[in-house]
């Protein structure tokens, strides 16, 4: 099952650090490994419904132990404090959901955990 690395990052104002940009140049070697690709990566984020301050960049693996050992990886541990040093943010991992989802079974198993948890209280 897909998986998703999402990064919401929040640079400081200023011009782009050398140190960011030699990040940027060399973690796409670091993804290959692993069947990592970039599927948002500096796109301007039209927000729609609350605040979005900073940047997001979502990248995509075959499943979450490849995700898990790209960020892992010794390459990529490498070259994370080029960016941390200078970017703050928030990075998780994530699986994706496979076309046979169905968002309503998802409610409907909410429904029924929520309302046993409130018998038993």
């Amino acid at each position: 099952m897909t998986a998703y690395a999402i990064a919401h990052l929040r640079p400081a104002d200023g011009p782009v650090e050398d140190e960011v940009l030699s990040y940027i140049e060399r973690i796409q070697a670091t993804m290959e490994p692993y069947g990592g690709r970039f599927l948002v990566h500096g796109a301007e984020a039209d927000v729609v419904e609350g605040t979005w301050p900073g940047a997001l960049v979502v990248l995509g693996f075959p499943g979450t132990a490849e995700a898990h050992a790209w960020y892992a990886s010794p390459a990529y541990q490498q070259i994370l404090p080029l960016r941390t040093r200078h970017i703050d943010g928030d990075v998780v991992i994530v699986p994706g959901v496979g076309p046979e989802y169905d968002a309503s079974a998802t409610a409907a198993a909410m429904r029924a955990a929520r309302d046993r948890t409130a018998q038993e209280v």
